[in-house]
């Protein structure tokens, strides 16, 4: 068993941070500022470095690279902020994986490419007014129609909603009850009888604007159909990888802040001296790194243990549910070691802090998480309905 990253896995790290680094943090400012996503033209200087599409087959125009490789990338850019980080997650962790596992040749050749080489951005829809938690209890329908698949209903909290060129969308497929109805279509921006309602005001996550789909009759080609009915399975096979993407989205607002809140105390002198010298401030740094170090440690096991496949429901599941835990305790940490350079906005501190309470509510609370690793010890799915 070996802790240490290889010479590839180093210099590619390092290429992500020193991009992200030396080139972000300016863009970062200006998407918090507007909550616009990032531009098509940043999005294809991504691609010109081979950060989109990191674990995406060289055969639709990724790297073929592993699922750490990409989430190594991934954790560098979401450094700097979940919005310039966002693209990098829908492209390497997001609905692109579920595309690439289970879509129709066509789909992925149609796709993929364009993904990969930034000219689309691929958001997942899941989310229902009255289903999120219980996402079986999902009443968007869609129907094959011959050549043509026909679309009803309302999605909520799509994160990308009427900025993204495409769409995850999960339905009902069928009229069987719970998880054997549920498959999965994609359908992009254009569709017609497709529409969007305002963006959402949300407390973090600006740069990652979201808003409501309404689909009216809304039509896509057949080969759109990325799993049938039944294929409920497979959807969550692939969400496991978007959890360790989730994780790592969480892990880098933790990472960033502690990295700030390290460099703030050996600046500020309290009392004639830095308020590093004060042991309380020691403790908080001690229990900061160990949660961080922790927390990259749960994630990139279930990275690795997925190897070019997909991450275990047990492993990402506590990845992500520690990963989400520890962010917020750490930015709040570190928030508070600044005082109030940390609660001004001119600093990233209180952002990473907004965003760290995100994303231990996106894509499976952290309650739930702790419900998915029970039932993965115990070995059966608990009916919370009765």
């Amino acid at each position: 068993m070996d802790f240490t990253l290889n010479e590839d896995q180093k210099s590619l790290q390092e290429t992500a941070r020193r991009f992200a680094t030396e080139q972000l943090p300016d863009i970062a400012r200006t998407l918090e500022d507007g909550n616009e996503p990032l531009s098509e033209e940043w999005r294809k200087r991504y691609a010109e470095m081979g950060f989109l599409g990191v674990n995406v087959s060289p055969k639709y125009g990724g790297l073929g690279m592993s699922n750490l490789d990409a989430l190594l990338v991934l954790e560098e850019f979401a450094k700097v902020s979940s919005a310039v980080a966002f693209p990098v997650f829908e492209s390497c962790v997001g609905p692109s994986k579920a595309i690439e596992h289970f879509g129709n040749e066509t789909l992925k050749r149609r796709v993929l490419p364009a993904m990969c080489a930034g000219e689309i951005v691929i958001a997942v829809s899941m989310s229902e007014p009255d289903a999120g938690t219980a996402l079986t209890d999902l009443k968007t329908r869609a129907v094959v129609k011959g050549d043509t698949i026909v679309l009803n209903g309302q999605k909520r909290w799509c994160s990308g909603g009427g900025h993204s060129d495409g769409y995850l969308v999960y339905c009902r497929l069928s009229d069987d009850p719970g998880a054997k109805g549920v498959g999965a279509v994609y359908v992009e921006k254009d569709a017609p009888g497709l529409r969007f309602g305002p963006n959402d005001e949300l407390m973090g996550f600006r740069g990652i604007p979201s808003a409501d789909i309404f689909l009216d009759d809304a039509e896509v080609p057949a080969d759109n159909l990325i799993v049938p009915a039944g294929g409920f399975p497979k959807l969550m096979e692939a969400f496991d990888l978007e959890r360790c993407g989730n994780a790592t989205m969480a892990l880098g607002q933790a990472a960033a802040a502690l990295e700030d809140a390290l460099a703030y105390v050996q600046e500020r002198h309290q009392f004639g001296k830095p308020i590093a010298d004060f042991q309380a401030v020691q403790l908080k740094l001690a229990e900061m790194a160990m949660r961080v170090e922790a927390s990259r440690l749960l994630i990139h096991r279930a990275a690795h243990n997925s190897a070019h496949g997909l991450p275990s429901v047990y492993e990402s599941s506590v990845a992500k549910c520690f990963a989400n835990e520890i962010a917020r305790e750490v930015c709040g940490t570190a928030l508070q070691l600044m005082g109030g350079y940390g609660y001004s906005k001119s600093f990233a501190a209180e952002r990473r802090f907004r965003d760290s309470w995100g994303w231990g509510i996106a894509g499976g609370t952290i309650d739930i998480q702790k419900v998915n690793i029970a039932a993965a010890m115990i070995g059966r799915r608990f009916d919370q309905r009765r």
